[in-house]
């Protein structure tokens, strides 16, 4: 039977769990035979060890292929595309898999359980092929609210996995060797805490070229530290990239340049630096 069965690619319907484990069920009917298996590819690590996740298929009883991606598993942060490879083939003969129906609704307020914080969401890449956002993070700083006053933007946060001290703040970082650091103080308790950082004090004169700041908590505590602080983020949701749809206004800093927070396409939140347009 042809794998495709009657498809130019094979089609997954994806649910995700309670435990964070997604479900893909595929419309192939094996009666008899060896099932295909599902292969989960980390992009850009062709020929890495733990670049490749092997899911077998089981069949339902109405006939189709069921595999399971293990809420509990540890998976390296990136997209993982999915295929699908026939019995008797090598990878490399491994079919796309399109995107069906994807159950997400769990993922919307999310809140993660102890230890470190594990986020995947299945979704259509821009060809249409299915794909897998994963995060790993321990600790995990989650981004909340943007608000913006006369004073700059204010930014409510959550953090999981770790405490914060005493000085707990939190650092723009300019990108690039020694590059400007500006630390502001955190307010909040119980792992809530928020900051407002000064966009005006971000640039040092006119800006001639674009520059994506990096924020980073700084815990004040052994937890958290160790790679130099923790990243603001927003994975906890369903939203696999949120760079062109939370869209925030800019501000201008009193010296031809206009910024504007904004986020990465990993989901980090960023201040993005860049010369004020004219007229």
């Amino acid at each position: 039977m042809s794998a495709s069965a009657g498809r130019s690619t094979p089609r997954a319907d994806c649910t995700v769990g309670p435990d964070g484990g997604i479900t893909f069920d595929l419309g192939l009917r094996r009666e008899d035979g060896e099932a295909p298996e599902l292969l989960l590819r980390l992009r850009g690590s062709k020929g890495a060890a733990g670049g490749t996740v092997r899911l077998p298929l089981s069949p339902l009883r109405d006939g189709r292929l069921r595999a399971v991606l293990p809420g509990a598993g540890e998976y390296a942060e990136g997209r993982w595309d999915v295929y699908l490879r026939e019995p008797g083939t090598d990878d490399d003969a491994a079919v796309a898999v399109e995107p069906g129906t994807r159950d997400l609704r769990l993922l919307v307020d999310r809140t993660p359980g102890p230890g470190p914080v594990a986020v995947r969401i299945p979704y259509p890449t821009l060809d249409g092929r299915l794909a897998v956002r994963c995060w790993h993070r321990a600790p995990h700083a989650e981004a909340g609210a943007v608000t913006f006053d006369e004073t700059g933007v204010t930014v409510e946060c959550r953090l999981y996995g770790a405490e914060l001290g005493a000085d707990a703040g939190v650092e723009a970082r300019q990108p690039g060797a020694g590059g400007r650091v500006l630390r502001v103080p955190v307010t909040g308790r119980d792992g809530a805490f928020a900051f407002t950082l000064p966009l005006d004090r971000l640039a040092e004169g006119a800006v001639t070229a674009q520059q994506l700041w990096t924020l980073w908590l700084v815990t004040g505590t052994a937890e958290g530290e160790g790679s130099g602080g923790v990243r603001i983020s927003r994975i906890l949701d369903d939203v696999w990239d949120r760079k062109k749809i939370f869209v925030y206004p800019g501000r201008g800093t009193g010296e031809g340049t206009l910024a504007t927070p904004c986020y990465s396409t990993d989901n980090d939140l960023c201040v993005r630096l860049e010369p004020e347009p004219v007229g």
